[in-house]
């Protein structure tokens, strides 16, 4: 307990000298564009105009890309599995646990357990016991699933999502299960359609980050498309027969909505760091390609609009 409350002052703190370093460069920003364009200095930089302008003399361009906190919650994504544990509420009812078992034979190396009567903090500490990556947690309203919260361990981020329209495998009549097609236990590719502002990029990468890195031959795909801040999940594979490309939908399908982001984990908000997502048009800007040379693109979703 010790080691992990002295890493998370650690964490947070690394966090607060990016935020100055980001207000520093912010300001000496401001006083090169009004260098440069012969403008009266803003007033909020008038006072400390000197300062910054040595520190001009010894600044340039680059730096473009260096690594912040964020890019280190991931630092290892890639060079190792992630392990993932999926859970419910508690008192689950037959639906919610069916969609997390689905949950944890989408996700590879995931594991469900039964939630019992485990509060977060005790599932958070024997997670981070077991040296976990990310919990995922469901809940429901009435037998419907309709929350879908991903931590990312042990220090964040966190993304809470409400659901809609959530159909299991079990539930298909001709798709998924009722198809007689199996479950596909390879790794999957990603097909992300959208998200291409700051906040729509973290909730791509803590998305993506649930999966191990898949192999480039890899048959199977999870589609996340996005428009007007919905995301509508879908799961295929794909194969060519006589050069025609065949598509099967597997499930379970799903539409989320992003409700909120953490910048830490899930029993460390009071430290701040939240992003509300309650307004339209957060996690793209409009302008998005629409076509896609991706085989998957043969895939329609619900608006017959082809994915990528």
């Amino acid at each position: 307990l010790k080691r992990q409350a002295r890493l998370r002052r650690e964490f947070i703190y690394r966090r607060s000298i990016e935020a100055r370093d980001a207000e520093s460069q912010r300001k000496r920003d401001l006083l090169r564009s009004a260098l440069k364009e012969g403008k009266r200095l803003p007033k909020e930089i008038q006072e400390e105009a000197l300062k910054l302008n040595e520190e001009l003399d010894w600044s340039d361009d680059g730096g473009e890309g260096v690594a912040t906190a964020e890019d280190n919650e991931y630092l290892w994504a890639g060079s190792e599995d992630p392990r993932v544990v999926v859970t419910t509420s508690r008192s689950p009812s037959s639906r919610l646990k069916e969609f997390a078992k689905e949950l944890r034979f989408l996700i590879p190396n995931a594991t469900k357990i039964n939630r019992g009567n485990y509060q977060n903090k005790d599932l958070l500490e024997a997670c981070l016991a077991k040296q976990i990556t990310d919990l995922v947690i469901v809940n429901e309203t009435r037998g419907v699933p309709d929350t879908l919260t991903i931590s990312h361990l042990p220090f964040g981020p966190t993304a809470v999502f409400t659901l809609y329209n959530v159909r299991a495998r079990h539930e298909m009549e001709k798709l998924g299960r009722g198809s007689g097609a199996k479950m596909p236990q390879a790794y999957p590719q990603h097909a992300f359609h959208g998200m291409n502002t700051k906040l729509g990029l973290r909730v791509q990468s803590i998305l993506k980050h649930l999966f191990p890195v898949p192999k480039d031959d890899s048959r199977r795909v999870v589609t996340w498309y996005e428009e007007d801040d919905v995301i509508s999940f879908r799961h295929h594979t794909y194969k060519y027969v006589d050069k025609v490309l065949q598509v099967t939908e597997h499930g379970p399908a799903f539409d989320m909505r992003c409700k909120s982001t953490f910048i830490h984990g899930l029993c460390c908000t009071k430290f701040g760091g939240v992003h509300c997502t309650k307004k339209r048009r957060l996690m793209s800007n409009g302008s998005i390609d629409r076509t896609c040379p991706h085989p998957i693109n043969a895939v329609f979703c619900p608006n017959k609009i082809p994915l990528c």
